[in-house]
């Protein structure tokens, strides 16, 4: 590891340092899939590879510690979170995909592990690692809605007691500089999403920026500021009462297919999947909320529509909406679609003409 740059008395880096090197431990052993981990590597805006290759501009050096991009493995990988703990890598980023389970309900066994304890043999749960690193932290985030609220493993009558990071540490908690727990939920996270907050929290560990604004769920709020339906490119078909009655090959709202869109916080429509592309009403696909608290039990069975969403539809689609669809294609046709009258051929005509007139009373 390169050394870390000095700082001088009033915190600041002397002009022409090497910036600080930010280590970022990437926990995937919660109740969850890898999800995130995989999906990030799809991530252009900024990119794994830029943040970890040192290319942007006086960005701090970046080292990620995930088990499953990571070379090292065994004891060699887990060096670092010993590091870590014993205050060696300052600071650090500490990141938690997959739900946090409780460990009270699990009996003789556990529902998680990470490491072996070398003291009693014993693997090192989840909970044990949160609780030995958060403190020490410079910011915590949760990646993924397993990881944020509980998501899929945090089902009705699941046997683990799954919970969300907010749930276990308390969502009033703080990192060591002051910092909620920053939430990035989706299943999987949008890979942008990932990467450019890692930035944010990157560059606000090397004293060079602000810490992500939050709302009260505790997501970035440049991110998650809008519903789904505020950023889809169908919402204009919702206001002209026009729905798709297919999947896939229909370009008009999907609300009456089960699309959860304006019930949901998402940039997925606006941001698509990668490099711009793709996401799930971009490609035909409704909307299920992935990115809720609520999710996925207060948005199941996902392909019924809302029964609130479904009445306000159908009030669109006879009342209102014909009226705009109507006034909108009328005001197209006789003003917006016809060119100005200076223009063509008759313009042309009667100009020449007035020139001619002019031209004989000038005579």
């Amino acid at each position: 590891m390169a050394p870390v740059a000095a700082e001088d008395a009033d915190g600041e880096r002397p002009a022409g340092t090497a910036p600080q090197a930010i280590h970022v431990l990437w926990m995937t052993a919660g109740l969850g899939c890898d999800g995130e981990s995989v999906a990030m590597t799809s991530a252009t805006s900024p990119s794994l590879e830029d943040l970890l290759g040192g290319v942007i501009p006086d960005s701090p050096r970046v080292v990620l510690h995930n088990p499953m991009l990571a070379y090292e493995n065994g004891a060699a990988f887990l060096q670092a979170w010993y590091d870590a703990e014993e205050g060696l890598l300052d600071p650090f980023l500490l990141v938690v995909e997959g739900a946090i389970g409780d460990e009270r309900r699990s009996g003789e066994g556990h529902w998680t592990g990470f490491g072996v304890d070398p003291i009693d043999g014993q693997p090192i749960t989840v909970n044990d690692w949160i609780d030995r690193l958060a403190p020490k932290a410079a910011a915590l985030v949760a990646v993924g809605t397993c990881a944020t609220y509980g998501g899929v493993p945090a089902m009705r009558n699941n046997p683990t007691g799954a919970m969300g990071l907010p749930d276990f540490l308390g969502w009033g908690w703080r990192s060591r500089l002051g910092v909620p727990i920053v939430c990035i939920p989706g299943c999987p996270a949008q890979p942008d999403n990932m990467t450019s907050v890692l930035l944010e929290l990157v560059l606000f560990a090397g004293g060079m920026g602000p810490p992500p604004a939050l709302d009260e769920r505790l997501r970035p709020i440049r991110l998650f500021g809008r519903t789904t339906r505020e950023g889809c490119s169908r919402a204009g078909f919702t206001e002209q009462g026009q729905f798709a009655s297919t999947y896939g090959n229909d370009p008009r709202c999907l609300v009456k297919l089960g699309c959860k869109g304006p019930a949901a916080v998402c940039n997925v429509p606006q941001r698509g999947w990668v490099n711009g592309i793709g996401g799930c009403p971009n490609l035909g696909g409704i909307c299920i909320g992935c990115t809720m608290p609520g999710f996925p039990d207060k948005f199941m069975p996902f392909m019924d529509p809302d029964p609130w969403g479904n009445a306000a539809a159908n009030f669109q689609r006879f009342t209102y909406g014909p009226l705009f669809r109507h006034f909108r294609q009328r005001n197209l046709l006789l003003k917006f679609e016809q060119e100005p009258d200076w223009r063509g051929p008759a313009a042309i005509s009667a100009g020449r003409a007035e020139i001619g007139r002019s031209g004989r009373r000038s005579r």
